[in-house]
């Protein structure tokens, strides 16, 4: 019986353990993240995600609230996990980079994770994402003076208005949706 139980109690820690995310390893940090994403499992997300990404966060919970189906299977396919290569990771001090590929489109984006408390986290913050955006018009071909241009009116960018454009968006097709319905 005592051998069961501390049988019992080792496949048990040895589980648990299984279950935990290595955040030593940024490319194991971001697939939990990509897993987490896919499953519409926005906390889980956030528990991998940079401090500094709670705003987008927020924007990114009231965007799902608000969109369909179709948008629900885009944004599944996106993080789908079979849909995507992770390329290697590059590690500088306390910033690391792995290449994500969607292997339908070849499109890739260099996912930017930081250490925050020992651990690495997907650095899902507004100026990460603005950076990651002119990396992508870079390659794009965009001029440096183009880029130079975006990046001055992405620097106006504020994420209180974004929210509240969200908002009066969502209102505005609540309404369009409820005049359809008494037609």
């Amino acid at each position: 019986m005592k051998k069961i139980i501390v049988a019992l109690f080792a496949f048990s820690a040895l589980y648990m353990s299984s279950c935990k995310t290595d955040s030593s390893d940024p490319k194991t940090v971001l697939t939990s993240f990509y897993d987490a994403m896919a499953k519409k499992d926005i906390a889980a997300a956030r528990k991998l995600a940079t401090a500094d990404s709670k705003q987008m966060f927020d924007l990114i919970e009231m965007g799902m609230k608000s969109t369909d189906s179709e948008m629900d299977d885009e944004f599944k396919e996106l993080f789908d996990k079979s849909n995507v290569e992770f390329g290697e990771t590059k590690i500088d001090g306390n910033k690391a980079t792995v290449n994500v590929k969607q292997t339908k489109s070849g499109e890739s984006v260099n996912i930017v994770l930081k250490k925050e408390s020992g651990s690495w986290k997907v650095a899902v913050d507004l100026n990460t994402m603005k950076g990651m955006a002119s990396e992508k018009m870079k390659e794009t071909g965009m001029s440096e003076e183009e880029i130079r241009k975006m990046e001055e009116e992405m620097q106006n960018i504020n994420l209180d208005s974004i929210k509240t454009m969200v908002e009066q968006a969502k209102r505005v097709r609540d309404s369009i949706k409820a005049s359809l319905n008494q037609k």
